[in-house]
């Protein structure tokens, strides 16, 4: 296969630059927790130093504890809310632990719930209020039942609804698949609109579908990319399903070519690509990793060989969507010499991070 096929051109837009990039992982994890480590203290029997340490190390290492014991008390959970444009967009939020785990998921996507006072700006819960929600989990499919106040809803959030109790409960390794209910009886449609459900619901019906450059949708197949959306020192990462061909044999290729074409110019969504950048070989897959060989405008703007935050992030997002890819390795000109933005050498391939917009970034 020819390497110009392969050349592809990608939409520039302008946007600021996210936290830095770990060795091994989005969001800075690992260096983060090795910033202001534990400091050694050594006791004497001198009144004044003891004193000192009382009121200054002391101090701080009990409210150290008391932060450290809030956060064992928590578990990072993704909800699938509504963001000021309607996008149905996963945000990280730290949740009291709990056994229910999906139904706690689906209670703090509850309007006028216990999410409330957590709601980052911008954003709001998803399900009518007052709505009652019992789960129950069995062989991977997830049966909610809810009270009839989930009917409460406006029709063209009918579908967003869906998309939101799909995506938020199949984030678990015990459910791939949801069956709805009302009132004990089982949902083949949605209450309001009558948006068809089927026997069980999975990633497959897709999130903030956009048909705009389908064509024929019955010759095509959906796939999940992710753009950039929020504003400058609030972006977040918002997936969006579009439509390709069912001729396209490799989805990884066709998620390349999507992320290259941009997210349409009525979106309110951003891509950070120089309109240069060309992907010179055929992506290459082994052991959950693909390789990605670009040519040197994948650095961008900056003066020495380094790589966007934002251009990392949309790439490992939505390549790790594809079943059986773990991790993005990411060259230039065959060889792999990028730079995080902080000047280190990428020298690990990239996994997805546990959970997507966590708020570090």
């Amino acid at each position: 296969m020819s390497k110009s096929k392969y050349k592809k051109t990608l939409v520039s837009t302008v946007v600021v630059s996210a936290l830095l990039l770990s060795g091994c992982g989005l969001f800075g994890v690992e260096e983060k927790e090795q910033i202001d480590p534990p400091k050694e203290v050594t006791y004497t029997n001198e009144k004044t130093e003891v004193t000192e340490k009382t009121n200054t190390t002391d101090k701080t290492t009990a409210a150290d504890k008391e932060k450290d014991a809030a956060v064992e008390d928590t578990r990072k959970t993704e909800l699938y809310l509504f963001d000021k444009n309607g996008y149905v967009v996963p945000q990280t939020l730290e949740l009291p632990k709990t056994e229910s785990v999906a139904k706690q998921a689906l209670e703090y996507l509850v309007k006028n719930g216990p999410v409330t006072d957590m709601l980052p700006n911008g954003f709001q819960a998803v399900i009518p209020d007052e709505t009652k929600i019992s789960v129950n989990v069995k062989d991977k499919v997830a049966t909610v039942d809810f009270s009839s106040e989930f009917k409460n809803y406006k029709a063209e959030d009918e579908l967003k609804i869906l998309q939101s109790i799909t995506w938020t409960l199949t984030q678990f390794d015990s459910i791939e698949q949801v069956k709805l209910q009302m009132n004990g009886h089982p949902l083949e449609e949605m209450p309001v609109n009558g948006t068809p459900i089927g026997d069980e619901l999975s990633r497959k019906i897709g999130i903030n579908l956009d048909v705009s450059q389908a064509g024929d949708i019955t010759n095509t197949k959906p796939l999940t990319v992710y753009y950039i959306g929020g504003e400058a020192d609030s972006y977040y990462f918002v997936p969006v399903t579009k439509r390709v061909s069912n001729k396209v044999e490799s989805n990884i290729d066709a998620a390349i070519n999507e992320l290259v074409k941009g997210p349409s110019v009525t979106s309110n969504l951003l891509n950070e690509f120089n309109s240069d950048v060309e992907l010179l070989d055929e992506p290459k897959v082994e052991d959950g990793k693909v390789t990605l060989n670009f040519n040197e405008s994948i650095f961008g703007s900056f003066d020495k060989k380094m790589i966007s935050q934002n251009v990392l992030e949309s790439l490992v997002l939505t390549l790790t969507e594809q079943k059986g890819i773990e991790s993005v390795a990411i060259t230039v000109n065959g060889k792999a010499e990028l730079m995080s933005e902080d000047g280190k050498k990428l020298t690990k391939p990239v996994t997805r991070p546990e959970n997507v917009n966590t708020g570090s970034f």
